[in-house]
């Protein structure tokens, strides 16, 4: 075999070798002959006519996600940027219209986001525009899915992933935000401050009516004492008014007593002798005396004006 036989060999090989060609998974291939549309080939290994067929584009049968950023204005004339994304993919039996019908499928879709975001946020304020970003996402999927279909592409998903409105704005929100937590701490400390005030009454109201109940069953006990000792007084011939001065002058030794027991004591009883605590005696009977002398003879009058009318 001569060299030319080789070269014939040789071409017959790289011509069926040209024919040859593998489609990735998720991907498809379209053949063209002569400029004219043929076949849409799936993934594997496939065999198209050499010079004559020829592999014109592969399309991605992948989940695809374009990012869009829309500047708008809300209703309450903030502006506001909005972050997109769109999940798509070409519908694999459609693939003929997704590549012969649209050249650019993200700038179709980024035109279809601006315009949806920009005719739905407008009608918003910008608080709607945070607890409704959902619907604007519906919003957007709706609009994409009706005008695409057409072309060939599904749209998966769209997402508001990001709303950023003017850094002015977001500082006012944080100091009203700020604000509003501040207001309700001193609330809490309020309520707590009053709380501790009412229960702080109570305990010294307590406190004051458990010391008036001690003083007053200390006083009872006092009188119920008095009484036993004038009573055994007078059990042994000493009439009452003698009882009393013996009793007077006896708590006299005891408070003098109870004042010397304290060495560094700076107290001084006035007066401080035994006939102060006599005087003292006769100064409550006699004031008893007049006492009662005085409701006996208000009592005749009133007796006298009864008789009289």
């Amino acid at each position: 075999m001569n060299i030319g036989s080789y070269l014939i060999v040789l071409l017959i090989l790289l011509l069926v070798a040209s024919g040859l060609f593998i489609v990735k998974q998720q991907t498809a291939a379209i053949i063209e002959r002569f400029g004219r549309f043929v076949a849409i080939r799936q993934p594997g290994l496939h065999i198209k006519i050499p010079l004559v067929d020829k592999v014109v584009g592969r399309m991605s049968l992948k989940i695809l996600q374009l990012d869009v950023i829309v500047e708008t204005k809300t209703k309450d004339d903030v502006f506001v940027k909005l972050k997109v994304s769109v999940q798509y993919k070409v519908v694999s039996s459609s693939v003929y219209d997704a590549f012969y019908k649209l050249d650019f499928p993200q700038d179709q879709i980024t035109s279809y986001v601006f315009d949806v975001i920009r005719a739905e946020v407008p009608k918003m304020k910008l608080d709607d525009v945070f607890e409704k970003k959902n619907d604007i996402a519906n919003a957007v999927k709706g609009e994409l899915n009706e005008a695409m279909t057409n072309y060939g592409y599904d749209i998966i998903k769209a997402l508001v992933t990001d709303i950023d409105p003017d850094g002015q704005v977001k500082e006012a929100m944080n100091r009203i935000n700020a604000a509003e937590r501040e207001k309700v701490a001193a609330q809490y400390e309020g309520d707590a401050a009053r709380i501790l005030i009412v229960e702080k009454a109570k305990a010294e109201a307590e406190s004051k009516r458990l010391q008036g109940q001690g003083i007053a069953d200390q006083r009872r006990e006092i009188a119920r004492g008095l009484e036993e000792s004038v009573d055994v007084l007078n059990g042994v011939g000493i009439n009452s008014q003698e009882a009393s001065a013996l009793i007077v002058v006896t708590q006299h030794y005891d408070t003098l007593q109870s004042i010397g027991e304290h060495t560094n004591s700076n107290l001084i009883l006035l007066p401080n002798s035994p006939q102060a605590g006599s005087d003292m005696l006769n100064n409550m009977v006699a004031s008893f005396t007049a006492s009662n002398q005085i409701g006996e003879a208000m009592k005749e009058n009133n007796e006298k004006k009864k008789r009289k009318e």
